[in-house]
C-alpha cells in the first residue's frame, strides 16, 4: 500500500505547529459575550482594522474626571453590573491618618505597625510599592502634612477574576477614552502601576495553576505549567515543591511571574543556566486593545508572542533592597500590546543551587589595630577585591552560575562589599573548588580571606510563603555591561573606574551600587526563547550594573546628578543597553536602551495592534506620542493628565 504523501505532510506540519494543549484555566473560560454587551455601547468591542492608518487625533487628551466627557455614575453603576460587582472605587490606604471624613487614627497606627509586616499592601488595590510615581499625595504616616489627595492613584479599579473581567475594562476604557493602566503586585519601579484619573486593571487575583507532564509546540517537547497573571513566586514555589519541578521565576517572593517581571526580561540566580523569564513562555492567554481574547504562541498571533516576550509587552507589574532575599524585582503591571491572563511555561527536572559567599569592608586604619578577616583599610586594595570578584565571575556565568553583589558607601570613606555566587548543579565540593583561583588572587592582592568550606546547597524550588513588601521610594538607574569588558584590559579598567567613582560618591548623595552578574545567552534560551523581544544586551551580558536610589524628592537636579554617574556606565559600554524593568524612566534614548534594535519592530506591532494608543506606560514602544503633564514638577511621575505630544 503507497504511503498517501499528503497525510504524511498533513502529519509533519501539525506537529510542528500545533500544541497539546492544557485545559483552559477556569479565569480563562469566562468571556465577555455579546449578550452581556446588549445595548451598552461602552463595552462594546474594538475594529483594529477599522482605524484609519494615520488617524487624525479627535480629542487631545485622556479624559480626566471633572471633564464633561466623564462617565456619569449611572453607566459606571452599569459596568460594576456587567462586571458581577468586580468595580472598586477605594481610598487610598493611608487616608485614615489625616483629618478628615476619613481619619481613624486607631486604623491608622495599626497600618504603620503591622501593615509593613504582612501582605497587605500586595492584597492593596491601589498602591504602587514605590511610591514617588504616584506624586507621595497620600503617604502613611502619624500626624502626617496637607492633605491626601488621590494623586497618581486611579480612580476606579477592576478586580478582574477572570477573562470577561479584563475585556470589559479594556472596552469601556477605549470607547471612553480614559487611560487605563494594569496593575498586579504592584512592584513597579518606573511608574507603570499608576495613572492619574484612569482605570486600573488589577490582575492580582488569577492565581490558577495546573502542572502539564508533557507538553508539545513545535520543537518544545517536555514539562509545563500553566499559570494565571497573578501568580506570585512564592505561589510558584510551592507549585514547585508539590510537583518536584524547577520552573524559573522571580527571586523576590511577592514578584509575579507573568507579569512584567517576564514581559521586559525576568532574571533571576539560574538564568545563566536555563534562561530568563521571556524565555520559558510557550503559549499566552492575551486580551488585545480591541477587546478580544486570543492565544499568542509560535505559530498563531506570533506578532504578540514576539514581542509580549521582553517587549515591554504584555502585563507587567519594597522593602529596602538591602534586605530583600534576592532579586527578580519589578515588577509592575504595564499593557503595551494586550493583556496576558495567563501563560504556559517551561518547566524541567528539579535542579539544586550551591551558594558562596564573600564579604569585604573598607575602613580607616584608625578603625582597626590588628588584621581581621576581610576588613581592609588601604583602599586600592579594596577595589582590586571588588573588580577581581566581578572579573573572576565571567566563569562562573559560562557554568551556568550567577552573581550578587552590592557596594554600600559608609561614610567616613568606609564601605561594605557583599556578595552571593551561586552555583547550579555543583556539589558543595565542586562549588569550593571552581572558586580557589579566585582566593589565591585576592590573598595575592593583600586581603586576609578564607575560601568557605561551608557553602550552602538546597532545591531550587523551596517551600515559601507570601511575606511583606511596604511601600519604598526605590528608583534605579542601571547599565547591561556586555562580556567585550570583561575580555579587554582597557574596557575593564574603565568599567572598574565607573563603579568605583559613582559608588564613592554614595554617601554624600544617598544611593549605592548593585550588581548582578548573568549571562543568558540565547544558547541557553533555546527555543523559542532565543526568537523573543528582549533587549539584544541581554544576550552578551555579564552584568546588570545598578545605582539604587531610595531618595522620596525626586528632582531635576537630582536626575542631573545620577545622569553624569550613568554617563560613565554609557561611555564604558555604549552600544549595549538597560533593563526596563530596574531601569531609569529618564533614560536617555531610552528606545535603544531598552529595547536596542527590536525597537522599529515592536513599534510596528504596537501602532496595529493598539491603533486607538490605549495601552500606555512610560518608555514603552509607541509611548513617544503620549506625555503626562505632571503636577507635582517631577518628569517621571504619573499624578498628571495624559496627553498627546
Amino acid at each position: 500500500m503507497k504511503p498517501n504523501i499528503s497525510l504524511l505532510c498533513l502529519g509533519i506540519f501539525l506537529s510542528g505547529a500545533t500544541a497539546l494543549k492544557p485545559r483552559a484555566l477556569a479565569s480563562d473560560s469566562v468571556l465577555l459575550t455579546e449578550e452581556d454587551i446588549g445595548d451598552f455601547a461602552a463595552i462594546a468591542f474594538g475594529d483594529e482594522t477599522a482605524v484609519p492608518s494615520d488617524p487624525a487625533p479627535t480629542v487631545p487628551c485622556k479624559i480626566f474626571p471633572d471633564d464633561n466627557a466623564w462617565p456619569p455614575e449611572t453607566e459606571w453603576a452599569q459596568l460594576n453590573e456587567t462586571l458581577g460587582g468586580a468595580l472598586l472605587k477605594p481610598k487610598p490606604a493611608a487616608a485614615v491618618c489625616y483629618q478628615g471624613p476619613d481619619f481613624d487614627l486607631q486604623q491608622c497606627q495599626s497600618l504603620i505597625a503591622n501593615a509593613s509586616q504582612t501582605h497587605f499592601w500586595l492584597d492593596e488595590p491601589l498602591i504602587a510599592l514605590s511610591e514617588w510615581s504616584q506624586g507621595r499625595t497620600c503617604t502613611l504616616a502619624i500626624n502626617p502634612e496637607g492633605n491626601c489627595t488621590r494623586g497618581g492613584f486611579p480612580e476606579y479599579v477592576v478586580n478582574a477574576t477572570s477573562v470577561k473581567h479584563i475585556q470589559a475594562a479594556v472596552n469601556f476604557a477605549r470607547n471612553k477614552n480614559i487611560r487605563l493602566v494594569i496593575k498586579n503586585t504592584g512592584h513597579d519601579f518606573g511608574g507603570r502601576s499608576v495613572g492619574a484619573g484612569s482605570l486600573s486593571i488589577w490582575t492580582h487575583w488569577l492565581k490558577e495553576m495546573e502542572f502539564i507532564p508533557t507538553y508539545r509546540i513545535g520543537q518544545y517537547r517536555g514539562m509545563a505549567a500553566q499559570l494565571g497573571a497573578g501568580v506570585e513566586s512564592w505561589e510558584e514555589h510551592n507549585f514547585m515543591v508539590a510537583h518536584n519541578i524547577t520552573m524559573v521565576a522571580p527571586g523576590y517572593a511577592t514578584v509575579g511571574g507573568v507579569g512584567g517581571w517576564m514581559s521586559n526580561g525576568g532574571h533571576t540566580y539560574i538564568t545563566s543556566k536555563l534562561g530568563l523569564g521571556a524565555d520559558q513562555v510557550l503559549s499566552m492567554g492575551v486580551v488585545t486593545a480591541s477587546g478580544r481574547y486570543v492565544t499568542a504562541d509560535p505559530f498563531t498571533n506570533s506578532d504578540l508572542f514576539f514581542a509580549i516576550r521582553g517587549g515591554g509587552g504584555g502585563t507587567y507589574m519594597h522593602p529596602k533592597i538591602r534586605d530583600w532575599d534576592e532579586l527578580g524585582r519589578l515588577i509592575s503591571t504595564t499593557a503595551t500590546y494586550g493583556v496576558v491572563t495567563s501563560a504556559v511555561m517551561k518547566a524541567y527536572p528539579q535542579v539544586y543551587v550551591t551558594n558562596s559567599a564573600l564579604n569585604l569592608m573598607l575602613v580607616p586604619p584608625s578603625d582597626t589595630t590588628f588584621p581581621q578577616p576581610n576588613l581592609v583599610t588601604d583602599p586600592e586594595i579594596f577595589w582590586q577585591g571588588v573588580g577581581a570578584y566581578y572579573r573572576f565571575l565571567a566563569g562562573v556565568l559560562d557554568a551556568g552560575g550567577y552573581g550578587f553583589s552590592y557596594i554600600y558607601p559608609m561614610g567616613n570613606n568606609s564601605f561594605t562589599f557583599t556578595t552571593t555566587t551561586r552555583f547550579v548543579d555543583f556539589t558543595q565540593e565542586a562549588a569550593a573548588e571552581f572558586m580557589v583561583p579566585l582566593y589565591d588572587e585576592l590573598r595575592a592582592i593583600g586581603l586576609n580571606v578564607t575560601n568557605p568550606s561551608m557553602v550552602f546547597t538546597a532545591p531550587y524550588a523551596t517551600p515559601r510563603s507570601g511575606g511583606a513588601s511596604p511601600p519604598s521610594n526605590t528608583r534605579y538607574r542601571s547599565r547591561l555591561l556586555p562580556r567585550e569588558n570583561w575580555e579587554d584590559d582597557a574596557l575593564w579598567n574603565q568599567t572598574m573606574q565607573a563603579i568605583r567613582t559613582a559608588t564613592e560618591a554614595g554617601f554624600d548623595n544617598d544611593f549605592y551600587f548593585h550588581g548582578t552578574l548573568a549571562s543568558p545567552t540565547a544558547e541557553v534560551a533555546g527555543w523559542p526563547g532565543r526568537d523573543n523581544a528582549i533587549n539584544p544586551a541581554w544576550r552578551n551580558n555579564r552584568m546588570h550594573a545598578m545605582l539604587m536610589d531610595q531618595t522620596p524628592a525626586q528632582s531635576a537636579e537630582r536626575d542631573a546628578m545620577f545622569s553624569s554617574y550613568m554617563d560613565l556606565f554609557r561611555a564604558a559600554a555604549p552600544g549595549a543597553g538597560s533593563y526596563m524593568n530596574e531601569g531609569d524612566p529618564a533614560e536617555p534614548n531610552w528606545q535603544q536602551a531598552f529595547y536596542g534594535t527590536n525597537y522599529e519592530r515592536l513599534a510596528q506591532i504596537k501602532s496595529e495592534r493598539d491603533p486607538w494608543g490605549l495601552f500606555w506606560a512610560p518608555t514603552t514602544p509607541g509611548s513617544e506620542a503620549w506625555a503626562v503633564s505632571p503636577v507635582d514638577g517631577v518628569a517621571v511621575s504619573q499624578n498628571g493628565r495624559l496627553c498627546r505630544t
